[in-house]
């Protein structure tokens, strides 16, 4: 019996990869890993970062559906060209290709086919299927910039391929062509995260078809060749023998369609499957050998290599081969000297995806900085989350910034470092998401911006970046200013709970739960963002009141038995305690024990979370992927070490996962890692070693490593203590420039009746701070700050803090207003805690929610119930009219009331009906908006009801479709 063309292949291809590496790294990587769960993934084959993503797509919509695919589902709609690994907001899927037999239909629902999970293989390169209700085997590979498929039919005189442009998301433009009987172009503009995607693909089949159609609407269009819409498909039909198999080659470009042909033309394999998969396979063994863990375990080699593999698939290329692509200012340009890239999620992958590829992929690392500079001088900006060729200002910061200063910091050269000042500065002084406030005040105020208290701190770290690389290329004065800054996440530090606090109304935002999941924190709460001073994390313990009172906090992250309270969130996952390491801001806290004299925690939670956060099956994530972080997490801590501040050459010492691990550097030089006393049980330092002599230290300087390194951990089962103890402890302070935190001025929340007591503090002990109760600017001849003292009146306090030998405090400020009316008001319904608008008087204060309904404090909001509220004027008197002003953000779950009662009363509470009012625009309106409910009154009357009735489950046509409605309301006025 012969050995088939296919195995020969693999053979001679793993033979020689064997010669090359010593090992077949590719057996260890489960790409089903993360397809379940939350985790995002794809199962469909790529070239590591490479620009065409083909696979399977099961699922057209929903949270879990973000990548097109996930492990639950048994129905394929087809095979699209684009997929995203791991992100939170659905896009890509582009181009579906489906093979069918029989007549051809048109509607995905339709043409789809059930398959089964034991049919269904995947590894890097690599993926197939069975369809079962067409008896087709579908089998993909893939180049950087080409995918090749693989359709092997049952005897047909209709055997079909859909090529459906109108999949996934909503189409803004689109054509298609077909150019001769072997080849169809096709262009899609289309709008769902990214806003105005443009792309283009050009497909060649080995064998013609004998016929085709063209489908507007859903309708076959006879003898048309090219067509122009919005739902456009193609079918083609062949007659296949038994077992045939129809190959397709197809190639995208952002560019124009001879772009798509160009990157199609330059793969010179052709139709040749088994040599493009060959070569796929070498790619990534090539690329996974540069990390060599040994273990005896299989699930975990697997689990491991699977991680390295997710690390090393995004960013994707978005160039074609002729150097040409689509910047964010829509237009073409050419890559004179690096390769033009896209998908970066950098608010996630700077913590940890960036540094490890500054240590293996260096070449790659300052391709993405050029890129960086590409978009800032094309698109006016450095990237926050690029998508194709938009820029989708998805998630806080501007984290470009540590991606570029980290790899200077470690020596990665070659690019404008003018230009990389000049842009850092421009992105960290627009007027964009609060950062305009941020400059102004020392910190982001919940007054004006939503997610506020992430804000600043994610802006004080992107501050300290600045700062590091000014310094390295001599601009003093630029490092200065930033240096400052960094320290603004002092600003939004309450030393009375310990906490990350929202700065509101000159104070902090109340009531505070630090538990509570609301809009003062990016997909988070407090005590996800509490720890996120890694530029300052030694000045965060002084703050703190010390290093017993902070790892006492970090104890209380880990081990407090209070869950989340607040809304949903679903990123939040992978608790320990508090702590979530299925979100990034978690991602560097269990390191943090390493600066306190207590580093065996450190170890404990490291060994903890990569045992119990990752295993190798498809649910094997504890949160989304995001395009590597989560994998990336896992990658550097199984070395032993990791970068707590991005931006500077520590590592933190961690605890190894493997006996041994060989790290290849592009200068050709290894650093062995080895531990050979590591179990399950032995994870706690006893004996650190460098290059064979004893180490003292927690920590790593990248010069250790970048010229090779032999790194010997020796573990044990239990904690030594006094060995541990006897380590030099990581240093992160900021030392010059010293600022005083911005006084916190403690009254009523902004309104008050008869009198209110007002409190001024500081979060540094012996300050002395000034304030002046008319809104004049505060100096040290204003009135001192003795004790509390009462207001009675309208007020605008202003102070401010000085303490020698520090910089002077900003400014904060309290407008307090007098409520002058006597009306109470009783609210019969459960306020969301989520939403008090300050507390039960919300809706008679005389203070109005802004349109941002995230900001302020000021909307009440009601879950899925209906609200009843009673007003009491305090007297009867004449009523003209009243009023509620109701919100509508129907994207946000936030829905007009279907119907609005008025009623008033006498004395003896007897009501009747004056109003009825219903929804004033239809619950599909997206637009935000605020509409003042309102009935006609003309009597006498003391009590007001109003009773709102809550729109209920959302329905089908919305994303949150089963969820209940919130209902907002602020204010009532009475006339």
């Amino acid at each position: 019996m012969k050995l088939s063309k296919l195995f020969l292949t693999l053979l001679i291809v793993t033979n020689f990869a064997s010669a090359q590496t010593k090992k077949d790294y590719n057996q260890y990587v489960n790409p089903f890993i993360g397809t379940g769960g939350h985790g995002h993934t794809y199962p469909g084959p790529a070239l590591p970062f490479g620009m065409i993503q083909p696979g399977p797509d099961t699922r057209l919509d929903g949270w879990d559906g973000c990548s097109g695919y996930h492990y639950t589902d048994s129905v394929v709609y087809g095979f699209s060209q684009t997929h995203l690994s791991g992100v939170g907001i659905e896009d890509y899927c582009d181009f579906l290709f489906m093979p069918t037999v029989g007549k051809p239909q048109f509607i995905n629902k339709q043409y789809a086919s059930p398959f089964q999970k034991k049919n269904e293989k995947a590894s890097p390169g690599y993926y197939s299927t069975f369809l079962d209700k067409y008896k087709i085997k579908a089998e993909i590979t893939t180049t950087r910039r080409a995918g090749l498929y693989k359709f092997t039919y049952p005897k047909s005189k209709e055997s079909n391929i859909i090529i459906d442009l109108k999949h996934r998301d909503k189409v803004l433009d689109s054509w298609v062509e077909i150019v001769n009987n072997r080849e169809i172009k096709g262009y899609r503009k289309s709008s769902s995260w990214a806003k105005g995607q443009e792309l283009y693909f050009h497909v060649r089949y080995n064998k013609p078809f004998k016929s085709y159609g063209i489908v507007i609407n859903d309708e076959i269009q006879p003898g048309l060749k090219k067509a122009k819409g919005t739902n456009l498909k193609v079918y083609i039909q062949f007659e296949t023998a038994d077992q045939e198999s129809i190959l397709s080659q197809v190639a995208i470009s952002a560019v124009d369609d001879a772009g798509a042909l160009k990157n199609l033309n330059n793969e010179k394999d052709g139709f040749d499957f088994t040599k493009t998969l060959a070569k796929a396979k070498i790619t990534w063994n090539k690329e996974l050998s540069k990390i060599d863990a040994e273990s005896g375990n299989k699930k975990q080699l697997t689990t491991f290599y699977t991680a390295l593999y997710h690390s090393l698939l995004n960013p994707n290329l978005y160039m074609d081969v002729d150097g040409r692509y689509r910047g964010l200012d829509k237009k073409v340009h050419i890559a004179k000297d690096f390769e033009y890239y896209s998908v970066f999620s950098l608010w996630d992958t700077y913590r940890t995806e960036d540094p490890l590829l500054t240590l293996i992929d260096r070449k790659r690392v300052l391709d993405f900085i050029k890129t960086f500079l590409a978009m800032h001088k094309e698109g006016g900006l450095l990237p926050i989350w690029p998508l194709a060729n938009d820029e989708t200002f998805c998630m806080i910061g501007n984290h470009a910034i540590p991606v570029i200063t980290d790899a200077y910091a470690k020596g990665i050269r070659g690019f404008d470092t003018k230009l990389a000042l000049e842009a850092m500065k421009h992105a960290v002084n627009r007027k964009q998401f609060g950062i305009d406030d941020y400059a102004k005040y020392g910190a982001v105020m919940a007054d004006f911006e939503h997610e506020s208290a992430s804000k600043t701190v994610e802006y004080a770290y992107d501050d300290w970046c600045v700062a590091q690389f000014a310094k390295m290329i001599g601009a003093e004065a630029d490092y200065q200013t930033y240096i400052t800054r960094a320290q603004n996440w002092k600003n939004v530090y309450d030393p009375s709970t310990g906490h990350i606090r929202a700065r509101n109304n000159g104070g902090w935002w109340k009531p505070f739960n630090p538990t509570e999941v609301n809009n003062n924190y990016t997909e988070g709460n407090s005590w996800h963002y509490s720890f996120s001073t890694q530029q300052d994390v030694n000045g965060h313990i002084d703050l703190m009141g010390g290093e017993k009172a902070y790892q006492a906090k970090l104890d209380e992250l880990f081990t407090t038995k209070q869950g989340l309270t607040g809304r949903d969130q679903s990123d939040i996952t992978g608790l320990i305690g508090q702590y979530a390491h299925g979100n990034e801001p978690s991602h560097h806290m269990a390191y943090l024990f390493n600066f306190t004299s207590h580093p065996e925690k450190t170890q404990y939670y490291i060994n903890k979370i990569m045992n119990e956060q990752y295993h190798d099956q498809p649910d094997g994530l504890a949160g989304n992927e995001d395009c590597g972080q989560m994998s990336a997490w896992l990658v550097m801590s199984a070395m032993g070490i990791y970068p707590v501040s991005p931006g500077n050459n520590m590592y933190n010492i961690g605890t190894p996962w493997f006996k041994k691990m060989t790290i290849s550097l592009e200068n050709g030089k290894k650093i062995i890692i080895s531990a050979p006393a590591k179990t399950d049980a032995n994870y706690y330092l006893k004996g650190i070693s460098l290059n064979g002599k004893a180490y003292n230290k927690l920590f790593l300087n990248f010069n250790d490593l970048s010229n090779g390194a032999n790194l010997s951990f020796a573990l044990s089962a239990t904690p030594d203590l006094k060995y541990l103890s006897s380590l030099q402890k990581p240093v992160m302070k900021i030392t010059e420039n010293l600022i005083v935190p911005n006084p916190i001025i403690d009254g009523p929340q902004e309104t008050f009746k008869d009198k209110a007591e007002v409190n001024i503090t500081s979060a540094l002990p012996n300050t002395e701070i000034y304030y002046t109760l008319d809104g004049s600017i505060p100096n040290q001849n204003s009135t001192k700050y003795i004790a509390p003292f009462s207001i009675d009146k309208d007020v605008t306090i202003k102070a401010i803090a000085y303490k020698k030998g520090f910089k002077t405090s900003y400014v904060s400020t309290a407008i307090y207003k007098k409520i002058t009316n006597n009306y109470t008001i009783k609210i019969n319904s459960e306020i969301n805690k989520s939403f008090t608008g300050g507390g039960n008087d919300a809706l008679i204060d005389g203070v109005r929610g802004a349109i941002n309904w995230r900001v302020g404090n000021r909307w009440q909001g009601f879950w899925g119930i209906d609200f009843e509220g009673i007003l009491d004027l305090g007297k009867t008197q004449l009523v003209n009219s009243v009023s509620i002003g109701a919100l509508q953000d129907t994207q946000a779950w936030i829905i007009f009331p279907s119907e609005t009662e008025f009623y008033i009363a006498g004395d003896d509470m007897n009501f009747k009906l004056v109003g009825d009012v219903k929804a004033p625009v239809d619950a599909k309106d997206y637009t935000i908006q605020i509409k003042e409910l309102s009935a006609k009154v003309n009597a006498q009357c003391r009590y007001i009801k109003i009773k709102a009735k809550n729109y209920g489950i959302l329905p089908a046509w919305h994303e949150g479709a089963g969820g209940k409605a919130h209902t907002f309301f602020d204010e009532i006025t009475v006339k």
